[in-house]
């Protein structure tokens, strides 16, 4: 084993589908899988994980590639006046909301007081389907923004072998991936990559829009080969994106942390 990816994940994301193609295309690459709480992905990327999936916003020293946007719903229970729309207006509900999110701070507290008929509770649809609550249902928020999930990683972890995951999580074909099977770094297999999109990810911020690959609200990518490296655990304020620039490669004789 020649070295190791470690990717750590926040609850309600699920990296299975990516993991699946990592493993078929570099069986020589061992790649590890972490889960972590919502509030761990400064400390995560500090220790042993080279990327992780987290929620927007997050600490603006990293770099971030926005992929998808998450549908925010209340959770009530499943005989509530409300479980017969097909959306809710809250504004317009008398209703006691528990917590109106995006991310409530204790998911299953919360939801437990939804159960009990206490009130509703706003929160991402991929955490309420990953609560399995058989008595409660979930019906779109009006007007909601939602919460977008990001690859996340430090300029200090970026490597040859960080950059094929990119790849396999934006989509890149095994003919069009840029290196030979277990062997990141290497060049391409047909000495053109056209449809290859920029190496990184812009700065990160609080900006909101489209999955990444899609339309507009993709981040800006970053030029290789400039830019300070860092992990700094600064909080993000909530204010607009404000892209930088940061080299894409970092160390590929260094490996990943899981190589050390």
């Amino acid at each position: 084993m020649t070295a190791a990816l470690t990717i750590a994940f926040v609850p309600g994301v699920s990296p299975a589908k990516w993991a699946r193609v990592w493993r078929e295309r570099f069986p020589g690459i061992e790649l590890r899988l972490r889960p972590i709480g919502p509030d761990d992905v400064d400390a995560a990327l500090a220790d042993e994980a080279d990327m992780a999936f987290a929620r927007m916003p997050v600490s603006t020293q990293h770099n971030a590639i926005p992929l998808w946007t998450e549908t925010a719903v209340v959770a009530m229970p499943k005989d509530s006046p409300l479980a017969e729309l097909a959306e809710v207006d809250l504004a317009d509900a008398e209703v006691h909301v528990v917590d109106a999110g995006p991310v409530p701070a204790d998911i299953d507290g919360s939801l437990d007081l939804v159960e009990a008929n206490v009130g509703v509770v706003v929160l991402p649809q991929s955490l309420f389907r990953a609560a399995s609550r058989k008595d409660l249902v979930a019906r779109p928020l009006v007007g909601a923004a939602g919460t977008r999930v990001a690859l996340v990683w430090r300029d200090a972890d970026a490597s040859d072998t960080t950059e094929e995951f990119i790849g396999v999580v934006r989509g890149r074909t095994a003919n069009s991936s840029r290196s030979q099977p277990d062997r990141p770094g290497g060049t391409d297999r047909d000495g053109t990559d056209g449809a290859r999109p920029p190496r990184g990810g812009a700065k990160t911020g609080g900006g909101s829009g489209g999955a990444a690959g899609s339309g507009g609200g993709k981040a800006k990518a970053k030029s290789p080969g400039s830019g300070k490296s860092g992990g700094g655990k600064k909080s993000n304020t909530g204010k607009g994106p404000t892209p930088g620039r940061g080299k894409m490669r970092g160390k590929p004789s260094r490996g990943s942390k899981g190589n050390r």
